[in-house]
């Protein structure tokens, strides 16, 4: 049987972007800020200059951490793929009074309604969220990075090939299916009909891998958004797809269009660095709402849980600050020169180079491999999804009011014990000190346990994890460090209590990354003590610091 295509309509705008885009792939381009000065490229130009493509996103101490680990040979690029092409969003400021200019908010990687451009956007926050988002994904490079990282392949094919049972005649959808591996194991599992859905030209080599390994005749490549697919209207009786209510066959939805929840399963990988960046999860919880049948229905991962943990890490720390005041010494040297070789005076812009400087080594959080020996604390957990039931809503971030870009913050409370001199020997307690926090998330592959589905959806005999905290070793999420501006040391036989709020939300100007705000503050007690509230020796003051995560 051959395989059949659906190609979602993309605009002449998007389409122009995408060939430029391949263009530029080949030739190095993306790792440019790209202006164009014709008249007939401005368009591209500024979706291109709003956020620009920064080659310094792959930091010096990001490099220093990657030669570390040489002995696993993997390669520099191979690691940092995922941040080549990385928008560093400035200026880094939550008041809505932080001025737009108008290119800028013309081409905006947001809709008009802060929604991601595949959703409501018009052609050019599409096009602009193509440049900045998905062209990445179209690059066999990326997806080989991705496909050697054996802790999330593992996961993802115990999760489809060990629970062939529940695969076995389903209609499976995979989102954003990029080479095509996932739908090739849920074919493998026994699926009748498999749509792998991708947006971007990954599409036609997913179709090749797909037609290689002899399962075209059960899995159809989908390329475009996944908002805009409509099914194959053939495949409706060639594959006997059904709704879960069979008298509801012929349903027709308040829009007027046919009722589409005739999936089984829904499995995605579209988990970005701390869970929510890049906003994937916004296109997984329409698509569930659009084609996952809704008691019965399946989703892979079942489950996420973000949690944050202080750390120790102060050759890391002490970097991003050594690079902080290098950078400010230049300048001062900058300034000096220019004034006395060609009569200029640039001082007046020193506290704005200040601003870009700070906000890109002290406050934009770090990709890193962590020990757990990094670890001073048991982790605490900001956030739980159960995919079945969460909602755009939820993907918005972490610990805001409903609606909202603030909120009374997701809770944390940390006692880390100092090193004890009477058990020095039995090494109690940690030298510390407190270099900062590290962000990660867990998935998980297991039945479904919502009031709705829990008694009606089929159960998972064989449930799979994924977790990438220190204890996995290499993923390539690895976990995202926010280092303080200075270190909390840590004392012997004494206990410091960390305790605070942790929000996460999107960046003006691109629905797809975050920022993370931190609102804490430190105490110390004794050890002995087993008052936790009283006995304090030492309170500091309240701290609020805002990182994005690049």
């Amino acid at each position: 049987m051959n395989n059949k295509f659906v190609t979602t309509r993309v605009g002449g705008l998007a389409r122009t972007i995408i060939t430029l885009l391949a263009a530029a792939s080949s030739s190095s381009l993306l790792h440019q800020n790209l202006r164009p000065s014709s008249s007939s490229s401005s368009l591209v130009a500024s979706a291109f200059s709003v956020t620009s493509i920064h080659t310094r996103s792959v930091t010096t101490s990001a490099r220093r951490q990657y030669n570390r680990r040489s002995d696993n040979n993997r390669s520099n690029d191979n690691i940092i793929q995922r941040k080549r092409h990385i928008n560093i969003i400035q200026p880094l400021k939550m008041s809505s009074s932080t001025t737009t200019t108008k290119n800028d908010a013309t081409f905006a990687n947001a809709s008009a309604t802060k929604n991601i451009p595949t959703f409501d956007g018009d052609e050019k926050a599409k096009a602009t969220d193509f440049a900045n988002y998905f062209s990445a994904y179209s690059q066999l490079y990326h997806q080989k990075q991705m496909l050697t990282d054996h802790n999330r392949m593992a996961a993802y094919h115990a999760a489809i090939v060990g629970n062939s049972q529940v695969f076995k005649d389903k209609v499976v959808m995979d989102v954003g299916t990029g080479s095509g591996i996932l739908a090739c194991w849920a074919a493998q599992a026994g699926a009748k009909r498999v749509y792998a859905v991708e947006y971007t030209d990954m599409a036609h080599h997913a179709r090749n891998v797909v037609r290689a390994n002899g399962l075209d005749h059960i899995v159809t490549v989908i390329q475009g958004a996944v908002e805009e697919v409509v099914l194959p209207e053939e495949d409706w009786e060639q594959f006997g797809l059904t709704l879960q209510e069979e008298e509801d066959e012929q349903q027709l939805l308040p829009d007027g269009t046919k009722d589409q929840r005739v999936v089984d399963i829904i499995i995605s990988e579209w988990m970005g660095y701390f869970l929510l960046r890049e906003s994937m999860l916004d296109s997984l919880v329409r698509a569930r709402d659009t084609f996952l049948k809704p008691t019965s229905g399946l989703m892979m991962p079942s489950h996420a849980t973000m949690m944050i943990a202080p750390i120790v890490d102060e050759e890391e720390r002490k970097h991003q600050q050594n690079e902080y005041a290098a950078g400010m010494e230049d300048w001062k040297e900058f300034a000096e020169t220019t004034s006395n070789l060609y009569g200029v005076d640039m001082s007046v812009l020193e506290s704005n180079f200040d601003r870009e400087q700070k906000e890109y080594y002290v406050l934009s959080s770090r990709w890193a491999e962590l020990p757990t020996s990094c670890l001073l604390a048991e982790c605490a957990v900001v956030k739980e999804l159960d995919m079945h039931v969460c909602t755009v809503e939820d993907a918005r971030g972490v610990g805001l009011s409903v609606g909202e870009d603030e909120g009374n913050g997701a809770p944390f409370d940390f006692d880390v014990v100092g090193r004890s001199y009477a058990n020095e020997d039995d090494g109690g307690g940690l030298a510390g000190p407190i270099s900062g926090f590290a962000g990660w998330f867990t998935v998980d592959f297991k039945s479904r346990t919502d009031d709705a589905g829990k008694d009606v959806a089929p159960q998972i005999p064989n449930p799979a994890y994924l977790s990438t905290g220190p204890e996995m070793g290499y993923t390539h999420w690895g976990q995202q460090v926010f280092h303080l501006p200075s270190a909390i040391p840590l004392l012997a036989d004494q206990t410091t209590r960390i305790q605070g709020t942790l929000e996460m939300m999107r960046t003006k100007d691109s629905a797809r990354l975050y920022n993370v705000r931190l609102r804490f503050s430190s105490s110390r007690r004794r050890t002995s003590s087993q008052d936790r509230d009283g006995d304090v020796l030492m309170k500091g003051k309240p701290e609020e610091l805002v990182y994005q995560i690049p």
